[in-house]
């Protein structure tokens, strides 16, 4: 890079850390603020962070790999992740249930479902631990990443026995900690916002550049990793790379880091079985965090939708950062070897100076913004449902917020460590969203549809379900994707039945509360004769409107997502395809699902509901 470059990255860093330091004393009011923002917060603000968020710079780089090696059908492996298909459903029900218990973490959450009790206090103690093991983990990918990106262009040395790539990342933690730490949720989601237009304008002008250039070559090469560490060139064509249709059997090179793919049917089938768990159980840490933090019902909608719809211009940035790796490889001579490399080394040799700047300056904001959301959600489950819950139930909020912002500062550092001991970007993004996930999975989705599930079942499939992607990641890591999901959820589903079937069932009162706040779908017959029959018409409506639409919001997802991919692409068959289909889907989302978002806060709907029960007695 130079001067200008260099400039350009040291303005911006500067006023992260002043935007930062401006909220300080907002979030020093108390914990709720600090990590909820005191339910205040614009809805387009949260969205806007929340899309920051997503779209970080190891999953951005991951996104590249697989395009720039296997073409656009490398798409549909990020089904696994990188597309966040779980936001569909997000949007049309799971947001609005879980902003409606009013609680500020997943944990805090447990005791409207399973009481206060010993079960409701094990099942709290449990999710606080799994989440904040999560969240680390999620560092750790996120430093890798960071890692990889910043030290191509630092030229870092190694150094006290770490490598560069460490120093790299512990420098972009270092400054995302500086105003993370002094502002809690107000500084992440308002450099996110910031973030958010550096992002767009970074991602219009790598477009661009990609979309005035000659395109990919008639044939050409590109690099698909192998199993030991090695590297080979793999020729291929325009035609068959800007496919989006894939057979159901690909031949991906035998001995590859990607031949797990090969049988692509079974791999994607496999996904969105995934997805739709995940999808279904809703999700924890910095995602729903920002619905804790909303408004009302209706809001939850709009920051989904206004979420999705940003986070669907970074499959443009990726075909666009894919098709400048390609073409640097044939003006080279030589493919770039290490498909996580694409990125870094698109912005070195094809970017001009000044936009250099600007692009890893938007970068090291997507980073950035991942960083803070993680580590502020993180804190938040030893502050509130670890140290507040069952250590020191009496602490002053001055003591609650010296342990947020020291628990930040161990979060980081452990997540940093592990990434000493982690070879790719790909192989601890794989571990979490699909061991780890599948452990705690099964036990969040039965908390909603299964009214006799308790908090010990809970509590035991979650212990099991984490202990069993744990022990997959240390004995057996070469375990295919979807054999560990199998397993893992077998494991994690046997916890929850027996701890269930094992232990006397929640208490009814405790029941019948969190029905009637929460209103969801599946077993809860015995607790809706606390409403009119009119009431109830009207919850099973909107239930039915939420689950239908969350699938058609999910191909509307995949099918909004593919069409920018193809118009840098420049494959105007499958294009005019997709835009024509992406139209219709969303009219179908907007009469079905958007006229119908409700206006009513979550006070209000309470007070009908208690009208309403009134009546019955």
């Amino acid at each position: 890079m130079q001067l200008l470059d260099y400039t350009i990255v040291s303005v911006y860093l500067l006023l992260m850390v002043l935007v930062g330091l401006y909220f300080q004393r907002k979030a020093s009011s108390g914990i709720h603020a600090y990590f909820l923002g005191e339910g205040k917060m614009p809805w387009w603000a949260l969205g806007a962070s929340g899309m920051a968020s997503n779209l970080d710079v190891s999953g951005t780089m991951i996104n590249v790999a697989f395009i720039y090696a296997l073409g656009a059908v490398g798409y549909f492996i990020e089904i696994r992740g990188g597309i966040v298909l779980i936001m569909a459903f997000m949007m049309t029900f799971m947001g609005q249930w879980n902003r409606r218990a009013k609680v500020m973490t997943m944990a805090e959450w447990m005791k409207v479902r399973f009481g206060e009790g010993r079960q409701g206090k094990m099942a709290r103690l449990i999710t606080a631990v799994a989440m904040i093991l999560s969240s680390i983990s999620i560092v750790t990918y996120f430093a890798m990443g960071a890692g990889k990106f910043i030290g191509e262009f630092l030229g870092l040395p190694d150094l006290l026995g770490f490598p560069a790539e460490f120093w790299a990342a512990t420098l972009m933690i270092a400054l995302s900690m500086i105003y993370t730490v002094s502002a809690g949720i107000y500084g992440v989601v308002w450099t996110d916002v910031f973030q958010g237009v550096l992002i767009m304008l970074t991602i219009v002008a790598v477009c661009v550049i990609a979309w005035v250039g000659e395109g990919v070559p008639e044939v050409f090469s590109t690099s698909l990793p192998l199993a030991d560490g090695t590297f080979k060139a793999v020729e291929t064509n325009r035609e068959s790379w800007s496919s989006l249709i894939p057979s159901m059997q690909l031949d991906f090179l035998k001995g590859s880091a990607y031949e797990i793919y090969s049988l692509f049917g079974v791999v994607i089938t496999f996904y969105l079985v995934k997805v739709i768990v995940e999808g279904a159980s809703g999700t924890g840490g910095y995602i729903i965090q920002r619905f804790y933090a909303a408004k009302s019902d209706r809001e939850v909608g709009l920051l989904t939708l206004f979420w999705t719809f940003l986070l669907s211009f970074r499959w443009p940035l990726v075909a666009a950062i894919a098709i400048l790796g390609i073409r640097y490889g044939v003006s080279s001579g030589n493919p770039i070897e290490d498909p996580e490399k694409v990125l870094p080394t698109v912005i070195q040799h094809m970017i001009p100076t000044g936009l250099k700047g600007l692009l890893v300056a938007g970068l090291m904001a997507a980073a950035m913004s991942t960083f803070d959301s993680i580590v502020n959600s993180g804190a938040s489950y030893w502050v509130k449902d670890i140290y507040q819950a069952f250590i020191n139930p009496k602490a002053s909020e001055k003591t609650l917020m010296r342990h947020s912002k020291w628990s930040s500062v161990v979060i980081v550092l452990s997540g940093l460590f592990m990434t000493l001991g982690i070879r790719s970007i790909n192989e601890i993004y794989g571990w979490i969203t699909v061991s780890l996930g599948a452990g705690l999975g099964i036990p969040l989705l039965l908390r909603w549809y299964w009214s006799r599930f308790n908090g010990y079942g809970f509590a035991i499939g979650t212990f099991m379900g984490m202990l069993g992607a744990i022990t997959q990641k240390l004995w057996v890591p070469e375990a295919t994707e979807y054999l560990s999901f199998v397993l893992i959820s077998g494991v994690a589903l046997s916890g929850c039945l027996l701890g269930t079937w094992l232990t006397e069932p929640t208490a009814d009162n405790v029941l019948s509360e969190f029905y009637k706040i929460t209103r969801p779908i599946g077993n809860w017959s015995k607790f809706r004769t606390q409403f009119s029959k009119e009431k109830l018409k009207k919850i099973d409506q909107e239930n039915r409107r939420g689950i239908v639409s969350g699938f058609v919001a999910m191909f509307w997802q995949l099918s909004l997502f593919a069409t920018g991919m193809m118009l840098v692409m420049k494959n105007w068959p499958t294009f005019w395809t997709l835009l024509g289909t992406t139209l219709v889907l969303s009219g179908i989302l907007y009469f079905y699902w958007y006229r119908h978002l409700s206006e009513e806060s979550t006070e209000e709907a309470v007070m009908v509901e208690q009208e309403d029960s009134e009546l019955v007695l």
